[in-house]
């Protein structure tokens, strides 16, 4: 396990380096330091209110920024990368803490801007809750972004409709945790399991979703459709006049 966190470890800088190169993650910081300005810019109102935009805000990007560091690579390249680091756990592995990094730095960003806009406003509870539901929904989004990515999904058209599909459908439902949970519980909507249960939930999810793109990258959907075509051969010689 060291072995394997370690070389995850190295492809999750890997990773990194490549997008910052391409500059693919200006557009998703970007929006985010965008949305922070407009929140921040003027009277933002008592905290952590206003939190719960900039938190909802980050499962979109945390999504988005841990799909172009899971598309960083073309087929030849994430061949190799796979090879080299002795299987598809280390490199997904390295996805996970790549996107799980940017979602941190970016959540801090958000406390500390909300915490000079309105810092009569600040409290250590605030902000630990303000923390919680900021990595809640960043890392909801990070677990979207793996699985909306290959091997899951092969076509990047598809993947990015599925994906932005699959955020705007449980990202405005405030009764469902962890994200809409999250936002709800910094707003006037209080209640659910609260910003630690949905972290906590939203790792849980994070992990599972790992898991289940290096099942995929392992060879999982060829060996479902090759299952299903047994299934259907020995119906089909079942059924009669056939066989």
């Amino acid at each position: 396990m060291t072995t394997t966190l370690r070389t995850a470890g190295a492809v999750a800088r890997l990773l990194g380096e490549d997008v910052g190169r391409s500059s693919r993650f200006l557009v998703p910081m970007l929006l985010f330091a965008a949305v922070l300005a407009v929140l921040f810019g003027g009277d933002p109102g008592p905290l952590p209110l206003p939190w719960a935009a900039s938190a909802l805000m980050l499962y979109p990007v945390g999504a988005w920024l841990t799909h172009s560091l899971a598309e960083t690579e073309d087929d030849v390249q994430r061949t190799v990368t796979v090879s080299a680091a002795g299987g598809p756990a280390p490199v997904t592995i390295g996805v996970l803490m790549a996107g799980s990094a940017g979602v941190a730095v970016l959540s801090l960003l958000a406390l500390v801007w909300g915490t000079v806009a309105s810092f009569s406003s600040a409290t250590v509870g605030g902000l630990f809750d303000g923390l919680c539901a900021h990595l809640a929904c960043g890392l909801t989004g990070v677990a979207v972004g793996l699985v909306f990515a290959r091997p899951m999904v092969g076509h990047l058209g598809w993947a990015l409709l599925g994906g932005l599909a699959f955020v705007v459908i449980t990202g405005t439902q405030s009764w469902l945790p962890p994200v809409g949970t999250a936002a709800a519980s910094l707003g006037t909507v209080r209640g659910g399991i609260g910003p630690f249960g949905d972290l906590v939930l939203a790792a849980v999810l994070a992990v599972a979703a790992t898991a289940l793109v290096v099942r995929a990258e392992r060879g999982w959907s060829g060996e479902w459709a090759d299952r299903w075509a047994e299934r259907w051969v020995a119906l089909r010689r079942r059924m009669p006049g056939q066989g």
